[in-house]
């Protein structure tokens, strides 16, 4: 083989090498978390199907804030009112429906339009009148926390309906029955999920063949889709033990697929990508920056109004208290996920397993019944390590 040959395929290894440790890093890591909770510090309590089921309802918010913050810190920017967005916009969804007379389908319109709303009004101080992102949302954190308050009273409004309960504390019917009292319709969701999975892996692998792109080794490759199907399956056999499969569920499996789309797939997608690169040279190539900025907050903006649903629904109450420190879970899960303080790099897979790894703690900690200032100090300590680990990562490879 000739040298500038030898040359190239040695580069094409390093860089399938280093796409690989980024994947299987978080994923390695997110399977350490679960064992060790599950074998040494909770007894095997952590994946009981009640505990995975309130690991997974428990923690939606996360993982639905994470996906619309990757987008915002990617661009370069950082969002710290979500959580109170959540608190404020959960006490309308209740003012609707209780005080207004208003059925659930408009409570939750009136929701989603509050929260493109306040997007839009943060998008425009951050995109058009060039405040930095994280002036206009910490103000936007008192300001919302305030007039949840307002809004509230300071109190608590409950009795919401059961149609909106069910949002974030209900199962989709057994439909299809039990066998050995497991859920049918949950196993053949799991089951369709897992071979979804395997086969969108083939599809995407053949085509970075196709086009002489740098892939993971097959041992790997096929490691990787063997470890996430089965984890599919088997949590689909925990939630087919308990009863079946949460509405909110559902709703994560198409909030993670339409965004992986939109930022993968999109234009809209690689403008938010060439911004957090080089936000100049986006500009001399045409990217709209003030508008992507924009509709990048108007798009959070939504996504909180719809943590703001679950959050509430699953309550059964909104309370002005709510949402505290949600926006902190949320940055956490997108830098544990891979995302880079400087902007450019990020993924909403990334996020996700972010996000799964915030749950894992949250769940852990709470069952050792560990307080909750002491999980605020670990949730911390494993931001930070997290974040260290991509400055030192990014050091060493000479992106730094």
């Amino acid at each position: 083989m000739s040298e500038p040959s030898t040359k190239k395929a040695a580069e094409k290894r390093k860089s399938s090498v280093g796409v690989s440790a980024r994947d299987y890093g978080l994923l390695s890591a997110l399977v350490v978390i679960v064992a060790l909770f599950q074998f040494w510090f909770t007894d095997g309590k952590l994946l009981l199907p009640a505990n995975f089921n309130n690991l997974i309802s428990q923690n939606a918010y996360v993982v639905i804030l994470a996906i619309g913050m990757v987008m915002v810190i990617i661009a370069g920017h950082i969002d710290l009112s979500v959580g109170s967005l959540v608190a404020m916009i959960g006490a309308v969804s209740a003012i609707a429906i209780s005080e207004w007379g208003q059925p659930v389908w408009v409570s939750i319109l009136v929701s989603l339009l509050v929260g493109a709303v306040v997007g839009a009004w943060q998008g425009f101080w951050v995109a058009f009148v060039r405040v930095p992102a994280f002036i206009v949302t910490l103000a936007g954190m008192l300001i919302y926390r305030g007039l949840a308050i307002v809004f509230l009273t300071g109190g608590t409004i409950g009795g919401l309906p059961q149609g909106y309960v069910a949002i974030g504390a209900g199962w989709i019917p057994d439909w299809l029955g039990t066998v050995n009292e497991l859920d049918v319709l949950t196993l053949l969701i799991g089951a369709f999920g897992a071979v979804g999975y395997a086969v969108s892996q083939l599809r995407a692998r053949t085509k970075l063949r196709a086009r002489g792109l740098p892939r993971e080794s097959m041992p790997l490759f096929v490691g990787k889709i063997v470890l996430i199907s089965g984890a599919m399956l088997f949590f689909a056999y925990l939630l087919a033990q308990h009863n079946g499969t949460p509405y909110v569920l559902i709703l994560l499996g198409v909030l993670v697929l339409a965004y992986s789309f939109i930022l993968n797939r999109t234009v809209f997608g690689r403008h938010i990508y060439a911004m957090g690169g080089n936000r100049f040279a986006a500009m001399m190539s045409g990217v709209k920056t003030k508008w992507v900025d924009f509709f990048i907050f108007v798009n959070i903006g939504v996504l909180a109004a719809i943590a703001a649903v679950v959050t509430t629904s699953r309550a059964g109450a909104a309370q002005s208290g709510a949402g505290n420190f949600y926006e902190l879970d949320a940055i956490a899960a997108v830098f544990i996920g891979g995302a880079a303080v400087q902007g450019g790099v990020g993924r909403v897979s990334g996020a996700v397993i972010g996000a799964l790894v915030m749950g894992v703690l949250n769940q852990g900690l709470s069952i050792m019944g560990i307080d909750s200032a002491w999980q605020q100090v670990i949730k911390g300590l494993v931001l930070l390590a997290a974040v260290a680990f991509d400055v030192v990562n990014r050091r060493r490879s000479g992106a730094a």
